[in-house]
C-alpha cells in the first residue's frame, strides 16, 4: 500500500456527463497500491467492504487540478472520471505529485513488460518450441493492455523439425496479434469517448464553480438569515410564528405575482388599441400641463401664505411679550396695592 489520503469521492454522471455523484457520504480513505503480481499500479478506495474506486494506473492518464481542493482524472477502463475533493490544497497537491510519479512507474513497468513479450516471441523461441502452451492468457482483471501476462513457453529438449510444427507457434503469433488489434482498437474507442467526456467535463468547469459561487453566496446568505433568526428568539413557538408568516409572504407575493402576470395579460391587449392609448396619452399630458400650471399657482399661493404664516407668528410673538410686560406691570400694582392694605390695616389698627 503507497500514500493515502483522505478525500470525498465523486464519480461523473454517466447520463448527462456533468454532473458529479458522490459515491460516498463521508471522507474515506484514497491509495496508491501496487499489484505485485500483474506488475501494475492502481488507486484503491474502499467505504467499508464495498471498492468505490479501483483504477489501474496507465501512462497516458492526467490528472487535473480543476480548483485549489478538487481534482479528477478519466478512467477508460470503468468508462468513467472519478473526482476528488480535499482538505485542503497542500493535500491535493501532494496526491497530483504522487500521481505523475506512480504514472511514470506505470509506463516503465509496461516498457519492460513490452520489451519482456518481444524477447518471448522472437523466431528463435518459437522455432525451439515442443509442446506449446498459450503464449499469452489475459489474466488482468481490468482488461488492460497495461494488466497482460505472458506465461512462459515451455521447451523440449529435442527440437521438431516437422513443418506442422513448426507453423504452430506462428499461427498462435498471428492469432495473438489480431487479438491485440481488437482490443487495442476497443481501447481507442474508449479513449475516444473519454477524452469527448473530459474535454466537455472541462468546458463546463466554469459552469460549475459559477454555480458553486452561486451556492456559496445563498448558503452565506441563509446562515446569516438563521444567524438572525436565532438571535432574535431561540423559542421553538416564536420560529413556528416566523414561519407561518414567510409563508403568508410567500402566499401574498404568489397572489400579487399572479395579479401582476393577468395585467400583463390585460396591457398586452391594449398594446392593439395604439391610437385610443395615444389620444390618451395627448389628452393626459394637456392636463399635466394643466396641473403643472396649477401647481405653480399654488405654489405661489403657499409661498404668500407662508409669508402671512410667519408675520401673524410674529405679531403673536410681539403680542405675547407685550403681555408678558403688562403681566409683569400688574403684578407690581397688585404688590404696591397689597402694602398699601396692610398700611392701611396698621393704621386703622393704631387709630
Amino acid at each position: 500500500m503507497g500514500v493515502t489520503a483522505a478525500t470525498h469521492v465523486f464519480q461523473i454522471d454517466p447520463n448527462t456527463k456533468k454532473n458529479w455523484v458522490p459515491t460516498s457520504k463521508h471522507a474515506v480513505t484514497v491509495s496508491y497500491f501496487y499489484d505485485s503480481t500483474r506488475n501494475v499500479y492502481r488507486i484503491i478506495s474502499l467505504d467499508g467492504s464495498k471498492a468505490i474506486i479501483n483504477s489501474t494506473i496507465t501512462p497516458n492518464m492526467t490528472f487535473t487540478k480543476t480548483s485549489q481542493k478538487f481534482g479528477q482524472w478519466a478512467d477508460s477502463r470503468a468508462n468513467t472520471v472519478y473526482g476528488l475533493g480535499f482538505s485542503s490544497e497542500h493535500h491535493l497537491s501532494k496526491f497530483a505529485e504522487k500521481f505523475q510519479e506512480f504514472k511514470e512507474a506505470a509506463r516503465l513497468a509496461k516498457e519492460k513488460s513490452q520489451e519482456k513479450m518481444e524477447l518471448t516471441s522472437t523466431p528463435s523461441q518459437e522455432s525451439a518450441g515442443g509442446d506449446i502452451q498459450s503464449p499469452l492468457t489475459p489474466e488482468s482483471i481490468n482488461g488492460t493492455d497495461d494488466e497482460r501476462t505472458t506465461p512462459e513457453v515451455t521447451q523440449n529438449s529435442e527440437p521438431r523439425a516437422e513443418p506442422t510444427q513448426n507453423a504452430l507457434p506462428f499461427a498462435h503469433s498471428s492469432a495473438i496479434g489480431k487479438h491485440w488489434e481488437a482490443e487495442l482498437a476497443t481501447l481507442k474507442g474508449n479513449n475516444a469517448k473519454l477524452t469527448a467526456a473530459l474535454l466537455e467535463s472541462t468546458a463546463n468547469v466554469k459552469q460549475w464553480k459559477q454555480q458553486l459561487a452561486a451556492y456559496q453566496e445563498e448558503a452565506e446568505r441563509l446562515h446569516k438569515r438563521v444567524t438572525e433568526l436565532e438571535c432574535v428568539s431561540s423559542q421553538a413557538n416564536a420560529v413556528h410564528t416566523h414561519k407561518t408568516e414567510l409563508n403568508q409572504t410567500i402566499q401574498e407575493l404568489e397572489s400579487t405575482l399572479k395579479k401582476k402576470e393577468e395585467e400583463i395579460e390585460r396591457l398586452k391587449q391594449e398594446i392593439d388599441n395604439a391610437r385610443e392609448l395615444q389620444a390618451q396619452r395627448d389628452s393626459l399630458t394637456q392636463k399635466l400641463q394643466e396641473v403643472e400650471i396649477r401647481n405653480k399657482d399654488l405654489e405661489g399661493q403657499l409661498s404668500d401664505l407662508e409669508q402671512r404664516l410667519e408675520k401673524s407668528q410674529n405679531e403673536q410673538e410681539a403680542f405675547r411679550n407685550n403681555l408678558k410686560t403688562l403681566l409683569e406691570i400688574l403684578d407690581g400694582k397688585i404688590f404696591e396695592l397689597t402694602e398699601l392694605r396692610d398700611n392701611l390695616a396698621k393704621l386703622i389698627e393704631c387709630s
